[in-house]
């Protein structure tokens, strides 16, 4: 980003209340979690030639779901052992 479109950003979020910052904040979150999850779309399509390559057998919609549901279990798992703040952080992620 260059220094003017920065300039011009900060002084417009200068001029929102704290209310319409806090949006601001959870839209640039959002953004951000837009991009990481786009990022780690395309590191998985870019390994799909080496694994078909390989021989690997794709995996069914039921074994993709159970990978995930085990996911998010290990996840929630780790969040309860790191206390409630860690909890409250990732509540809305699991």
């Amino acid at each position: 980003m260059n220094a003017t479109v920065e300039q011009v950003l900060i002084a417009k979020i200068r001029a929102l209340s704290p209310q319409q910052v806090a949006e601001v904040v959870d839209f640039v979150e959002f953004l951000a979690a837009k991009s990481a999850k786009r990022a780690a779309l395309d590191r998985l399509l870019a390994i799909a030639p080496a694994l078909e390559a390989a021989g690997v057998e794709p995996m069914s919609e039921d074994e993709i779901a159970a990978e995930v549901k085990a996911a998010r279990a290990e996840r929630r798992a780790r969040l309860a052992a790191s206390g409630p703040a860690a909890k409250d952080a990732g509540a809305d992620r699991a």
